[in-house]
């Protein structure tokens, strides 16, 4: 391949169609000596993992406005923090995201380093986002790769191995393409052309700036990759949950610190098992005395498997945090709440 005419053509394209987004410091502006703000841009990558850009933008704006500075976001309670990520998903995320202003505003004097070794040193801070950050935030070399970059360069080379075990490789190949003379134009030229033209399906091949160079459409099947090993149906778990209601509020506890949906907010629920509960296990494992009834259930895809949770509903009272705002639950509780107020129709 020739890579001097493959980056040249790449870079041509992202100045001239690089996507408008908040964050970004465009091209023109950042050879006009324009720089981002390291904690924005920062903040940016870690709400996108998992997340459309969509989605994460009001989230984002929100955050900044809240929080401008990380020295802001080190003093935050961790309740205020997670409640206003409600939503976002990937809890674990926002729990990072505390610990590592922490140690920006503790050992760093509130300002984020700006190499990929001393990023990555920081706790909380993985692989991706301290490359992420390196290149776009300080214009330093370091290979950036999330879904759209490993789909890229997936199909430019027609990897024959599936994901995930074809990762390393990904990055490697990702790494030899990459522009080192314009590190953070590169990394954002490269996940642009994978979600504006190397779609996931019907990729928009004629569009594309390198089109010339890949292996996948010259192959006439670009779409088959990455390709994909055979995904394993997840395990299936049971929990009774509970709506108590009083005037128009809703009973809501602090989940532990630690492991799925920590720190949160949420409704009371029972254990989460490999049976279903009854209806009579459920009432009798409630968290108050109450009269309860069946709401229904609620179906939710986490990672690593899906939860049904019965849903039970009861007036009445108990020594919890009331809420009128029911924004503030993960969208698995607000799946029950909702549905133990569809009870009261």
């Amino acid at each position: 391949m020739d890579l001097v005419a493959f980056r040249s053509a790449l870079l041509a394209w992202y100045d001239a169609e690089a996507r408008d987004l908040p964050w970004r410091v465009r091209p023109a502006a950042r050879r006009a000596g324009v720089r981002p703000d390291p904690y924005a841009v920062w903040l940016s990558e870690v709400m996108l993992q998992q997340t459309t850009v969509p989605h994460a933008t009001p989230y984002w704006q929100a955050f900044l406005q809240r929080w401008p500075t990380v020295a802001d976001l080190a003093a935050a309670e961790d309740a205020e923090v997670m409640a206003a990520w409600a939503g976002l998903g990937y809890y674990a995320r926002a729990r990072n995201l505390l610990r590592c202003a922490r140690a920006v505003a503790g050992e760093h004097e509130g300002a984020l380093p700006d190499s990929y070794d001393r990023l990555r040193a920081l706790p909380g801070l993985g692989d991706y986002t301290a490359a992420a950050v390196a290149a776009i935030a300080f214009d330093q070399p370091a290979t950036v790769v999330d879904g759209n970059v490993e789909r890229v360069v997936a199909r430019v080379f027609a990897t024959p191995a599936p994901l995930p075990r074809a990762k390393p490789e990904l990055k490697r190949l990702a790494a030899a393409l990459a522009d080192r003379t314009r590190p953070g134009d590169w990394a954002q030229a490269t996940m642009d052309l994978g979600a504006v033209i190397c779609r996931p399906r019907a990729p928009l091949c004629g569009r594309c700036p390198v089109r010339a160079f890949c292996a996948g459409r010259a192959g006439g099947a670009p779409e088959a990759y990455p390709r994909k090993a055979p995904k394993r149906e997840r395990p299936r778990r049971y929990g009774a949950v509970y709506v108590l209601t009083r005037g128009g509020e809703t009973a809501l506890v602090r989940r532990p610190g630690h492991g799925l949906l920590g720190g949160m907010l949420g409704l009371p629920t029972t254990e989460w098992r490999d049976r279903a509960w009854s209806l009579d296990e459920a009432v009798a494992a409630a968290p108050t005395a109450a009269h309860w009834r069946e709401a229904g259930r609620v179906e939710h895809l986490f990672t690593h498997f899906a939860l049904s949770l019965l849903v039970l509903r009861a007036e009445g009272d108990a020594d919890a945090a009331w809420t009128r705002d029911l924004s503030v639950l993960p969208s698995v509780f607000l799946k029950a709440a909702r549905a133990g107020e569809g009870a009261l129709l």
